[in-house]
């Protein structure tokens, strides 16, 4: 690749660690858009994207809608940074579930990430861990932290001789924003006639 190439290649920032829908969903739109030539770098802050994308850092940044963050995230965007939202479209997760470690009868402590704690009952747990990231749960998990935890399934696949699934979730069909500089709207509403036909917003 050579510096112009190097230079014009779009650099998507999302929320990391390795491993998170955030960065499995990115790849999925990439993918869709057919954005062949991206960079996705993984942040552990919203607002650390937006001052990324002002200062010309990163040039788009994803963030589901339903993340705690979100509201506070679009108006920051919109009124610190005169950033928008240029993009929508809806993404399953990956396979979701409840997974305890081996040797726990009666799970007592569950960790999760607050955006989760609808997708499950979680009154049968004694007491309740937020973490800012599913990813962060199984190594949780692993160093004892709690008893149970919701996060993917993978998870429990890989490391099968300490963690067992106890409860399948599955995977949830999520909003997701896309931010940008460039104004798409026009001030009117802005909708695809189609959920499969892509809409002619920003050039990438």
């Amino acid at each position: 690749m050579n510096e112009h190439e190097e230079k014009v290649r779009p650099n998507f920032v999302t929320l990391g660690p390795a491993g998170t829908n955030h960065e499995f969903v990115t790849g999925k739109y990439l993918k869709y858009r057919g954005i062949k030539n991206a960079q996705i770098q993984l942040i552990d802050d919203f607002l650390v994207g937006l001052a990324m994308i002002n200062n010309g850092k990163a040039d788009y940044m994803i963030q589901v809608a339903v993340h705690p963050e979100c509201a506070n995230v679009v108006a920051t965007a919109h009124f610190e940074y005169g950033i928008r939202v240029i993009d929508t479209f809806i993404s399953p997760s990956k396979e979701l579930g409840i997974i305890t470690r081996r040797g726990i009868k009666t799970p007592k402590t569950l960790a999760l990430q607050p955006a989760t704690i609808k997708y499950i009952d979680v009154k049968k747990w004694e007491q309740l861990v937020y973490v800012n990231s599913i990813m962060h749960i199984p190594e949780g998990l692993l160093n004892g932290k709690y008893d149970s935890g919701l996060t993917t399934l993978e998870a429990a696949e890989k490391h099968k001789d300490q963690l067992r699934v106890d409860i399948k979730v599955g995977t949830v069909d999520d909003p997701w924003l896309v931010y940008g500089k460039c104004r798409v709207s026009s001030g009117n509403l802005l909708a695809s006639s189609s959920g499969t036909t892509p809409q002619n917003l920003c050039s990438f």
